[in-house]
């Protein structure tokens, strides 16, 4: 890192601390003038139904999404409730303009506007990190609410690419004494209990605490799951001003027989291959476990009337066990044979230590009241990962896959050993204001000074980076009247590289640029929300090799990387007293990459309606359909002259849903998934990909206090 680098950083951070000093200096003063500290700038969310008023994952400054110049889409505890969403994978499939690429059946990618999600937080707790993809699946028995801010983010999260930062909200202690549970069977023997209760221990302290197991078997062959979450929340009023909350987070997934890559695509002949939706090139003997423990501490301080100063603290830490069974070549058409097997056993770890102090309030000024928020974040991260390989029992020749049982030789695992150890740490200060010009017009602008380090080396590339970044936000926000505004905005987000250039220098981090113009509006008395949104996305200085480097001394240069524009639509929240929806139409246009062009839906369609039947008292009836037009992979390998192109049509998945209220306190809901059964192939992000499940169901029985 450059000394004037360095520097700039740290007056940033200097300044910003001197400012939270001086804030909380005036509040000594408010204490000896004996004014009450009494908080009036109120943070929170007010459920409608499918409609979320309030999101914090954007700028901190306590501003409603309709005020937010930049598209954001909540997912509310309603709909997760509605339709079983009962993983961040189904949530995010509910999403607008959000694609999930599930590529194995235990490791995801999320992708938006074109490119990688690789934001992602938890209660507004940024949680860096080099790459998108999710181990595991994240159930959502503990979130609220599930906020997704499209577009570059660089001011809330740092480090990334301009797509979505994804922030999962966990539930809050109530004061009144609420306790739930619910039970439910589906199909392929999955059972699933839910148990949530939270009450007040005095007037002033309350707390939450959830707990869910599920086991199932499944529709591919041999694969098994086991989950287990415990969740505990705490808030507590310490002072008339101070706010004091914990929330714990112990979850663990077990599963028997995971997918480690997916089935071929086509054969020697070039032909698309098309096996048995329950085909799986798991062996019996593989297994994945994924455990993640997540601590997060916040104290909030109410200072004079309209300010508060946050703090907080996460410590994070995700491990991983496995024994893992790969399948690649490709295959006769006739035989079936020419697949190889391939064992490994990986171990990875990884901690994350957060530290986030900012404050927020409103200033006068013109005789208009603004909006400042300012503070510094630094994230420490630790990575560890381990793969042993058995070079003699560990690689067998594979018979006909759709008549496998899974039994492969069981391997030891004492050859080969590589893996990674990288340290790394993102620090940042950030400040963010909304200026209102008039009462109908607001300009809204930040900056965030961002520097990421990181040392060590991964399976023998070295991770060594230092890099430095100051990423803008401006905005504007025009209300036309009560109902309507009118936004544009313009952000920035970067990713660090290691590369080096002709002269062994490291490139300068990848940019990512997003504008954004659109409209927003609250309708139907407040009960319905729109937004529709032009977008225009890129990337600038992404690597791409010099011609003639050799192989063992690759050079780079950068370039233009992807770009994409289009447009969304989006429409949520209660039409009448006894309809629901949540509605959405995405537009993508991506240059500059044909592989993410080709398998990136260009059009996609969502929808969720709920009604409750007038004529049946407690019944509610509902589908969940989604849309994708079709996508194609290019793939890399000439077999028989012939390059595979492997295709798949669109299609929309519909699922069902009916619940009935027994009593006040008991109801009944029924899910149908995948109702017409189509079977279509998960994601062609990788050159291998396997089906998603067939019609399926899920029968619960719910209890309330």
């Amino acid at each position: 890192m450059s000394a004037p680098q360095s520097l700039r950083l740290s007056k940033l951070a200097i300044l910003t601390s001197l400012a939270v000093c001086g804030l909380a200096h005036g509040a000594d003063q408010s204490n000896e003038e004996g004014e009450p500290l009494e908080k009036i700038a109120v943070y929170g969310q007010h459920h409608k139904n499918y409609i979320t008023e309030d999101a914090q994952s954007a700028t901190k400054l306590g501003l409603t999404i309709k005020e937010t110049p930049q598209s954001i889409s909540v997912i509310s505890r309603a709909l997760m409730d509605d339709f079983s969403l009962d993983d961040i994978n189904a949530v995010l499939e509910s999403t607008p303009g959000v694609t999930v690429e599930q590529i194995e059946t235990d490791r995801t990618y999320f992708k938006a506007r074109g490119f990688d999600i690789t934001n992602f937080q938890i209660n507004g707790m940024g949680l860096p990190q080099d790459t998108g993809s999710i181990q595991g699946t994240l159930d959502t028995s503990i979130f609220e609410s599930v906020e997704i801010v499209r577009g570059a983010n660089g001011l809330m999260t740092g480090a990334g690419n301009p797509s979505a930062t994804v922030n999962m909200v966990l539930k809050k202690p109530t004061y009144q004494t609420k306790v739930s549970a619910s039970a439910s069977y589906g199909s392929w023997d999955s059972k699933r209990v839910e148990l949530d209760a939270s009450t007040a221990l005095t007037d002033d302290h309350a707390v939450r605490v959830a707990f869910t197991k599920q086991k199932t078997d499944s529709y591919l062959d041999r694969y098994e799951q086991d989950k287990t979450i415990y969740y505990f929340a705490y808030e507590g009023q310490l002072t008339d001003s101070t706010l004091l909350s914990v929330n714990y987070v112990n979850q663990q997934k077990d599963a028997d027989s995971p997918l480690w890559g997916a089935l071929p695509l086509y054969y020697t002949d070039g032909s698309a291959t098309n096996f048995d939706a329950s085909t799986s090139t798991a062996s019996d003997w593989s297994f994945w476990n994924n455990s993640t423990e997540q601590l997060f501490v916040s104290l909030e301080q109410s200072i004079a009337n309209s300010w508060f100063l946050k703090a907080s603290y996460a410590h994070l830490v995700n491990e991983q066990d496995s024994d893992l069974f790969y399948v690649y070549g490709t295959p006769d058409r006739e035989t079936g044979l020419g697949l190889t097997g391939y064992a490994s056993e990986y171990i990875h770890e990884d901690k994350h230590a957060i530290f986030d102090l900012y404050a927020a309030g409103k200033f006068d000024l013109f005789g208009m009241e603004h909006d400042l928020s300012f503070g510094v974040n630094q994230a420490d991260m630790d990575n560890i990962d381990k793969s042993l390989y058995d070079y003699e029992n560990g690689f067998p020749a594979m018979p006909e896959l759709s008549s496998w049982d899974g039994t492969a030789p069981t391997p030891n695992f004492d050859d080969g050993l590589t893996g990674g150890d990288v340290t790394s740490r993102q620090r940042s200060a950030y400040i963010s204001t909304r200026i209102r010009a008039t009462e109908s017009l607001s300009l809204l602008a930040g900056v965030s000074q961002v520097n990421w380090q990181s040392t060590g080396d991964s399976y023998g590339s070295a991770k060594d980076k230092d890099s430095d970044q100051t990423i803008p936000y401006f905005g504007t926000v025009y209300d036309i009247n009560e109902s309507f505004s009118a936004y544009a905005s313009y952000t920035e987000t970067f990713v660090p590289q290691t590369e080096r250039d002709i002269s062994g220098d490291y490139l300068d981090p990848i940019t990512g640029k997003s504008s954004e113009i659109g409209l927003k509006a609250q309708l139907l008395d407040n009960n319905l929300f729109v937004t529709v949104a032009y977008f225009d996305a890129k990337q600038e200085g992404l690597a791409v090799a010099i011609a003639g480097s050799t192989p063992d001394d690759t050079r780079y240069y950068g370039a233009d990387g992807i770009s994409s524009d289009g447009f969304e639509v989006e429409l949520s929240g209660q039409i009448t007293e006894t309809l629901s929806t949540s509605f959405s139409y995405s537009n993508t246009n991506i240059d500059g990459d044909e592989l993410v062009k080709n398998y990136t839906p260009e059009n996609q369609y969502k929808l969720a309606v709920t009604h409750k039947v007038p004529q049946v008292d407690g019944l509610t009836l509902g589908l969940n359909y989604r849309w994708q037009d079709d996508t194609k992979r290019i793939q890399p390998e000439t077999v028989q002259g012939v390059i595979p192109v492997t295709k798949q049509d669109a299609f929309g998945i519909l699922n069902l849903m009916a619940t009935y209220d027994i009593t006040d306190n008991v109801g009944v809901s029924f899910n149908l998934n995948n109702v017409t059964n189509e079977k279509y192939i998960h994601s062609l992000y990788w050159e291998q990909g396997y089906y998603g499940a067939p019609r399926n169901y899920s029968v619960s029985l719910n209890w309330q206090l």
